[in-house]
């Protein structure tokens, strides 16, 4: 794969994938219980269910998308439940954000110090944030468990993590090498009560 087709297709994907699952934990958090839902695509009744036909699912491929961009930018979860860098070389068909260079070099992975910092909420929030999205996608896609979104504390982190994964990559990737971040590819309206 081209850098060009990682900047234009692969990373925009991802980040949209992402502003998904920001949008469905936000929808989750604020409906007591799954809400009637119809899809229209090009005018036209399409599908037709509860919302949690569409919240479920980009919970999911959220989560898995953000921890694609998190190894991507060199980060990962420890053995004791911390934030790091992997030891060693990645595989050699691993992409990687140490594959960019601008005018100074090669960018280099995101140390976990790096993630952490300008977090408003303080740097142990938005660790437990980012290794909120190790956890889910290590034991809440990867095998049947119960414990998936099982408290308003996971939703909490994992909103926090579904912002502060694209401002990381906007911060280290985009932005060093000079080019605009992607735009957004979705919208969304209110609903309006009652």
């Amino acid at each position: 794969m081209k850098n060009q087709d990682i900047l234009e297709r692969f990373i925009p994907h991802s980040l949209s994938a992402i502003e998904t699952l920001n949008l469905a934990l936000r929808l989750k958090t604020s409906w007591q219980e799954a809400q009637p839902m119809k899809i229209f695509v090009n005018d036209q009744l399409t599908i037709e269910g509860n919302s949690n036909a569409f919240i479920n699912p980009a919970i999911e491929a959220g989560v898995i998308h953000s921890r694609a961009l998190l190894e991507f930018l060199g980060l990962n979860m420890s053995r004791n439940g911390r934030l790091q860098n992997p030891i060693g070389p990645r595989k050699p068909d691993d992409i990687g954000i140490e594959l960019f260079a601008n005018a100074t070099g090669s960018l280099a992975r995101v140390s976990p110090t790096q993630a952490l910092s300008r977090h408003p909420g303080g740097e142990a929030e938005a660790e437990q944030s980012l290794l909120s999205v190790f956890r889910l996608a290590n034991k809440g896609l990867a095998h049947l468990t119960s414990s998936f979104l099982a408290s308003p504390e996971e939703t909490r982190l994992l909103e926090i993590a579904s912002r502060r994964i694209p401002a990381l990559i906007v911060s280290y990737l985009y932005t060093p090498l000079g080019i605009p971040a992607p735009a957004s590819r979705l919208s969304s309206r209110p609903r309006p009560p009652g």
